[in-house]
């Protein structure tokens, strides 16, 4: 197996050649296991005009508790695509991990870009093997969204895809946004949104959904001004993947709060 080329799917070579290294294969003792690992919450994703913005809380819980202040569910998937991960964090990372390495293997393989909609094909391939576990409670749902190169209009070239948790890919318009503080997320997001929005307008209105969700979910975490944490802010533009740096972040955060004070309810 390793001295050809095999298939172009790094998933399936390793079903085969090591299939207990895949998330969803591993055996698990009944009973539900919810409470035995954190949990990732809230990722929102806007379409701009040129692009795609993803954004992340930085909280994940174990129950009642705060188990992390400042994970960061928000990657590039490759250098196009971003995804973001809501669920049982442990599982989560290790699917986007499996996931960029697919997506590495498959161009080294082929010697081409899978399309976006062909990775998030694979994405609902790898969240379907995962579903022994979801069933047992360790769930793990990502948000997926990139710039499509193959888009006639650079304009709309941002795209969304969520998915359910036995791999069903639906592509969104506009916004979505999954987790536990979802709900209030997408309630702002809805309000706002606009068609055509910049980049910096959707980064902004992505921090301003967070901040929505982290006040009415307990475990959605709003910007940390005191321990200097911010929600992970990335884009996907023609130019690539970008992650907005603490310094960025940190301004639009502190606008963002000091607006509140004015005006709590936004």
């Amino acid at each position: 197996m390793f001295t050809n080329a095999g298939t172009s799917s790094f998933t399936s070579f390793l079903s085969k050649v090591a299939p207990e290294m895949l998330p969803g294969r591993r055996p698990l003792p009944p009973g539900m296991a919810a409470d035995m690992a954190p949990h990732a919450t809230t990722i929102v994703a806007i379409s701009a005009a040129g692009g795609v913005v993803m954004a992340g809380d930085r909280r994940a819980t174990m129950g009642n508790l705060i188990a992390q202040r400042d994970i960061e569910k928000v990657h590039p998937a490759d250098a196009y695509s971003l995804v973001g991960i809501a669920g049982t964090a442990g599982i989560g990372i290790e699917l986007m991990r499996l996931f960029q390495v697919e997506l590495e293997h498959y161009e080294k393989i082929e010697g081409a870009m899978l399309s976006l909609d062909g990775k998030a094909n694979r994405l609902a391939s790898m969240i379907r093997g995962n579903l022994g576990a979801a069933m047992q409670g360790l769930a793990v749902i990502p948000l997926f969204a990139g710039f499509d190169l193959a888009a006639k209009d650079p304009a709309r070239a941002g795209r969304i895809f969520s998915f359910d948790v036995t791999g069903g890919p639906y592509e969104e318009t506009g916004y979505d946004a999954i987790g536990s503080g979802s709900l209030f997320a997408r309630s702002a997001l809805k309000k706002r949104f606009q068609p055509g929005l910049s980049i910096d307008e959707a980064v902004r209105l992505a921090v301003e959904a967070l901040y929505d969700a982290a006040d009415d979910d307990t475990a959605t975490g709003g910007p940390d001004l005191i321990r200097r944490i911010y929600p992970v802010v990335m884009t996907a533009t023609a130019e690539g993947t970008h992650r907005l740096t603490d310094e960025e972040m940190s301004a639009i955060a502190e606008s963002v709060v000091s607006a509140r004070m004015e005006n709590p309810g936004g």
